[in-house]
């Protein structure tokens, strides 16, 4: 009954709007909610119907009470804003939803408007303060910067400090080209930036610490005086800190490789400073890492310094960091290799050895990671046997990451914390050689071959080597003549894998008994003092007897020869040693005492190891300087040209040069009269087929089966002369 009341008390309009519930529900709380949508809708249709023309005529009353109120705020909004006041008195319910759209979300302007002087003195000041313009940047001249360095070697004050901090940062600003950034100074003279430059490079240091009141670290003294330490760091430190954060936007915004070695000789002076701000520090030691992996060989030294210098007194903070960064930028920078940057990269490699010297808990983890990550690429390559995969193990960095590792370990032994990674190390390089065992990657072969030598005589731990030089000499066929003649020698130490042009030259034969040679002997000097030397050389005298028995290229003979003399003779003095020796070979200390004093007194193979060493450095040292064997023999070459281009050079160079005489013998010289003409060169020799006299005179004629076997072998790995001159055996 209730709910019928309530229906039969609405209107028709209140009825449509409180919607087709019907009257049999009983939840209370839906009747209560419907009362109020009702009363709360109960003045809409009023407003539907009749109140669309008041609203309007009511807000032009509501403007013209503004105006006769409040004149100065009616002009305001005249000059401001007309859309306001003439606005349209539409009845249309679409441009009720179009006002209400525009209520619901601001709309930019299509111009932006200036305030005039008859606004109000409140809008008048606002707009003044977002005008008001900074005042006009001093320029920095000569004159002031010589008065700065007279006032910071007399007394430097803080005030002083600030100024030239300013101006330093104003000479920053220019090299990164921020016209915008505002500035006390500007400088717009090279001459002015440099002499700024130079000065804060020379006396800023001394100026700031005399200021601080530091005092001088005694003779001897490792750890550093941070200028923390000072009562006067904290009324200073933000133009310090300004100061130093333009020294490291300097050093990343300049080129020049003598300005950045400068540069960071300051740098390096004020490391005390960036270790009390560790943002600055972070930024520096960034721009530090850039410099020693790409910068020149300078400035790759003092970068190395400073990285240095900061993770000794903060290795806590920085040094895990800096290690790896350090190790991210030495894979980067080399990808590639060649006699240039070769220096450069052996120069990261030990550089980086120091660095991880430095706290050999925290080398550990890296290499154990690092080194782990090398042998996954390994084990993926072995598993899928895919062109890809072989690709991410015999490549430029993987070679490099493994000869860093091994002179990681050999620069920190002896480290009971490292020396559990020797063993996994030396199996990742074994396998690296065992993946594709072909000729194509000798060379990749022999420089693993050389890290293991370098791990094993740093580390006291024998590695087995040798078979992997040893199974060279076994499989190549070193009596088998070469297809083709190069004048250019192979560079082993900056390739990895050989071309089949490569394979037939005999340049890769020499390169490689070369080589072979080289590591031998360096293998050997390793272990030149071992008591159990005469057993370890037994295989490879045998090998190197069986090879002096097959090959026939006395080059090679020689070579190898020298070698196994050297090797034998090492052996018989061991052997000599040994028999006079009173203790047993169990006896481990009496073994390693008996080892130390044949090192000292030195053997045959040790003493001419030391004297080839130097020969054979100063020999890599021309190779990686570009400095080739037979650059100064000044060989000519003969080019070949095609019967057209003789032809057109017959057509136009017909008429010049024409002699006087009808008589021209040097026509007559380059004739062929004969059936197969030989024109002599130096060197080289020119074979052409003609129509050719035999001579009267017998006198100087070589028999023609010698001449035509003496230049098969000049004309070796040239078939077309090759061809030539089986015609003339023919005949």
């Amino acid at each position: 009954m209730e709910g019928k009341l309530k229906l039969e008390d609405l209107s028709v309009d209140e009825f449509m709007l409180s919607g087709f519930d019907s009257g049999e529900e009983d939840d209370c709380e839906d009747e209560e909610s419907t009362q109020q949508k009702g009363k709360m809708k109960k003045p809409a249709p009023q407003k539907m119907s009749v109140g669309k023309q008041g609203k309007a005529s009511e807000h032009k009353d509501q403007l013209s009470a503004l105006k006769r109120k409040d004149p100065e705020f009616y002009e305001f909004l005249q000059q401001n804003d007309q859309k306001l006041l003439n606005f349209e008195d539409s009845d249309s319910l679409e441009d009720e939803e179009e006002d209400e759209e525009e209520r619901m979300y601001h709309k930019l302007p299509s111009q932006l408007e200036e305030a005039d002087d008859d606004d109000d003195n409140d809008a008048g000041e606002s707009v003044k303060k977002d005008v008001k313009k900074p005042k006009e940047a001093t320029k920095v001249t000569e004159a002031m910067i010589e008065n700065w360095r007279t006032g910071l070697r007399k007394e430097p004050t803080a005030k002083l400090i600030r100024d030239i901090t300013q101006a330093f940062k104003a000479a920053v600003a220019t090299t990164k080209g921020d016209s915008e950034e505002l500035c006390r100074y500007t400088i717009s003279d090279s001459a002015v930036f440099n002499s700024l430059i130079l000065f804060c490079i020379k006396d800023m240091h001394a100026a700031l610490n005399k200021m601080l009141k530091l005092k001088a670290p005694e003779k001897g003294q490792k750890k550093l005086i941070l200028p923390s330490s000072s009562a006067r760091w904290q009324k200073n430190q933000i133009d310090i800190k300004m100061y130093i954060a333009g020294v490291v936007q300097l050093l990343s915004s300049l080129t020049q490789s003598t300005v950045v070695a400068a540069v960071l000789r300051h740098a390096n002076q004020m490391v005390p400073y960036y270790l009390c701000l560790p943002k600055q520090c972070r930024h520096f030691l960034k721009s530090l890492i850039k410099h020693w992996s790409t910068g020149e060989e300078t400035v790759r030294v003092l970068a190395f310094l400073a990285l240095n210098k900061i993770c000794r007194n903060k290795q806590e903070i920085y040094l895990n960091s800096v290690l790896k960064q350090m190790y991210i930028a030495y894979v980067k920078n080399c990808k590639f290799t060649s006699p240039n940057t070769l220096p450069m990269i052996n120069f990261m490699q030990r550089t980086l050895a120091e660095m991880y010297s430095l706290d050999t808990q925290v080398s550990y983890q890296h290499a154990f990671i690092y080194i782990r990550q090398l042998a996954i690429h390994l084990r993926n390559a072995m598993n899928l046997k895919k062109k890809e995969t072989y690709q991410s193990v015999y490549n430029w960095q993987y070679v490099h990451c493994l000869y860093l590792w091994c002179r990681v370990l050999s620069t920190i032994y002896p480290s009971e914390v490292l020396e559990p990674l020797i063993y996994p190390l030396c199996q990742v390089i074994i396998g690296c050689i065992k993946l594709v065992p072909i000729s194509r990657y000798y060379p990749l072969r022999l420089h693993c071959v050389r890290a293991i030598i370098l791990l094993s005589a740093n580390t006291k731990t024998y590695v087995p080597a040798l078979p992997f030089l040893l199974e060279i000499l076994q499989r190549e066929d070193f009596n088998k003549k070469p297809g083709r003649m190069s004048i250019k020698p192979i560079n082993f130490a900056v390739i990895l894998k050989l071309s089949k042009t490569n394979l037939q030259e005999k340049a890769y034969k020499d390169g490689l008994v070369e080589q072979l040679y080289d590591l031998i002997l360096e293998n050997f000097h390793t272990q030149a003092c071992s008591v159990g030397f005469p057993e370890l050389a037994l295989p490879t005298v045998v090998q190197l007897k069986v090879f002096l028995k097959e090959c026939k290229v006395a080059n090679y003979c020689k070579q190898m020869r020298q070698l196994l003399e050297k090797i034998q003779e090492n052996s018989s003095y061991i052997t000599g040693r040994r028999q006079k020796a009173a203790f047993g070979v169990a006896d481990v200390t009496a073994v390693a005492a008996w080892e130390k004093q044949v090192a000292e007194e030195g053997t045959s193979l040790t003493k001419y190891y030391s004297q080839w060493k130097k020969l054979r450095e100063k020999e890599i040292q021309l190779e990686i300087s570009g400095k080739e064997r037979m650059e100064d023999l000044n060989l000519p070459e003969i080019k070949r040209k095609k019967a057209e281009e003789k032809k057109a050079d017959k057509k136009e160079f017909k008429g010049l040069f024409e002699s006087d005489s009808d008589d021209d013998d040097d026509d007559d010289l380059f004739k062929s009269k004969g059936k197969h003409a030989i024109y002599l060169f130096p060197i080289f020799v020119i074979v052409s087929d003609g129509d050719q006299k035999k001579p009267s005179s017998s006198k100087g004629k070589a028999p023609k089966k010698m001449l035509s076997t003496e230049l098969k072998e000049v004309a070796e790995g040239d078939e077309d002369m090759v061809e030539d001159l089986e015609l003339s055996d023919q005949d």
